[in-house]
C-alpha cells in the first residue's frame, strides 16, 4: 500500500453505567402509622400519583383544634375592635385618660397577631395532614416498599418507603483516568488530535450482550475535580429512553464520537512487525527493494494502526508476505486487487 495522510474520526471508548436522571427518595413527612400501599411495586407510576396512605385521625383531630382556637381569636379580635371603637371618641372628648386609650389599642393589635397566629396552626394542621397522602413528585418507575402497611413511620428517622426512578431521559456516567485526560491534551497541543467545536462529543452504547442502544446521547456533564479516590474524571452523557429499555445500574461500553485525527497515516496491522528494538515494518523502495523502517505506533482504529513518526507520505510499505521478505531483497509487489483474481477463479 502507498502511504497516505488523511483526517480520520476517531473513537474513544469507555466502561460505562446507566443511572436515573432523576431519582426520588418517597419518605413520609409527619410521624404515625401507615395504613395502605396504593401503588403496584415495579410499575409505572405518574408525577401526582398517591403511592401511599397514612391514618388521618390524628391529624384530622389537631385541624380541628386549631380551627376551634382559631375561632376563639378571631372572637376576642372582634371585642377588642369593638373595645377601641368606642374608646377612641371618648378619649377625643378628655372622657378617658390617654392610658386607656393605649391599653385599648395594645389590646387590640395584641387580638390581630393573636389570630394570624391561630391561623398559621391551622395552616401547619393543613399541611400536615395533608402529607398523610404520599405521592409520587416525578414520574418514572417505582421500586418495591421498604415498609409495610401497618408499620409506624417515624419522619424524622425512618429510612425512605420507596424510590422513584425517571427513565427518559436516562444517564450514563463513565470516568476517564488522568493519564489518558492528559494524553489527550498533550496530543492536541502537538497537533495530532483534534477534538469537535465546544466539546460536542457524540456517544453511542453497546450493552451487554453486544447489540447497540437506538438512541445516541450527547455529553451534558463533566466534573470540574478529579476524584482523590479513583483518579479519576467523571464524565456523563444523557439519552433519549422513552420505551424505558435501558434501566439504572446497567453496565455498558461507551463509544465517544466526534474526535479527529488531523493528517494521520494508518497501515494495516498485519503489516507491522514485532522485532528486538521494537515495532518496523517492510518499507520499498523505487527499486522494488524491501528496507525495515523502525516506526513509532499509536492506537488501533479497527483493523488498522496508526503510525505517529517514521512513515511519510508517498512511501510504500509490505501488507502481506512480510514472513518471506528480506532485508534489500527485490520483492515483486503483486496488488490486492490483482492477488484476488486468481484466489476467486481458482475457488
Amino acid at each position: 500500500m502507498t502511504v497516505a495522510q488523511q483526517d480520520t474520526p476517531v473513537d474513544f471508548e469507555f466502561t460505562a453505567q446507566s443511572q436515573s436522571s432523576h431519582e426520588v427518595e418517597i419518605r413520609a413527612r409527619v410521624d404515625g402509622f401507615l395504613n395502605k400501599r396504593v401503588y403496584t411495586e415495579g410499575q409505572p407510576v405518574q408525577a401526582g400519583q398517591t403511592l401511599f396512605l397514612m391514618d388521618p385521625k390524628p391529624f384530622e383531630a389537631a385541624l380541628q383544634t386549631a380551627n376551634g382556637q382559631l375561632a376563639q381569636q378571631q372572637a376576642r379580635y372582634t371585642v377588642a375592635k369593638a373595645n377601641l371603637a368606642r374608646v377612641v371618641p371618648l378619649a377625643a372628648q378628655n372622657a378617658l385618660s390617654k392610658k386607656d386609650l393605649d391599653d385599648a389599642i395594645g389590646s387590640e393589635q395584641q387580638a390581630k397577631a393573636a389570630v394570624i397566629a391561630a391561623q398559621g396552626q391551622v395552616q401547619t394542621a393543613q399541611l400536615n395532614l395533608s402529607y398523610t397522602t404520599i405521592k409520587s413528585p416525578i414520574s418514572g418507575v417505582s421500586s418495591f416498599a421498604r415498609v409495610q402497611d401497618g408499620s409506624y413511620v417515624a419522619a424524622t428517622s425512618a429510612g425512605p418507603l420507596t424510590y422513584v426512578y425517571q427513565l427518559d431521559p436516562i444517564w450514563v456516567n463513565f470516568s476517564v483516568s488522568e493519564n489518558e485526560l492528559l494524553g489527550y491534551h498533550n496530543q492536541i497541543t502537538n497537533g495530532q488530535l483534534r477534538f469537535p467545536a465546544n466539546q460536542d462529543f457524540e456517544v453511542s452504547l453497546e450493552l451487554a450482550d453486544g447489540s447497540l442502544f437506538p438512541a445516541r446521547g450527547r455529553i451534558n456533564f463533566s466534573n470540574p475535580a478529579f476524584s482523590s479516590q479513583t483518579g479519576t474524571f467523571l464524565v456523563r452523557a444523557v439519552f433519549d429512553n422513552p420505551k424505558g429499555s435501558l434501566r439504572p445500574g446497567q453496565f455498558v461500553r461507551a463509544k465517544v464520537s466526534g474526535a479527529v485525527r488531523p493528517k494521520a497515516i494508518l497501515v494495516p496491522q498485519r503489516s507491522v512487525q514485532q522485532g528486538a528494538k521494537g515495532h518496523f515494518v517492510w518499507v520499498v523502495d523505487n527499486e522494488s527493494k524491501a528496507h525495515p523502517r523502525m516506526v513509532e505506533v499509536g492506537a488501533w482504529h479497527g483493523d488498522d494502526w496508526f503510525i505517529t513518526q517514521g512513515l511519510q507520505p508517498g512511501e510504500r510499505v509490505i501488507v502481506d508476505g512480510a514472513v518471506r521478505v528480506a532485508a534489500n531483497a527485490q520483492v515483486k509487489i503483486i496488488t490486492a486487487s490483482a492477488e484476488a483474481k486468481p484466489t476467486a477463479s481458482a475457488q
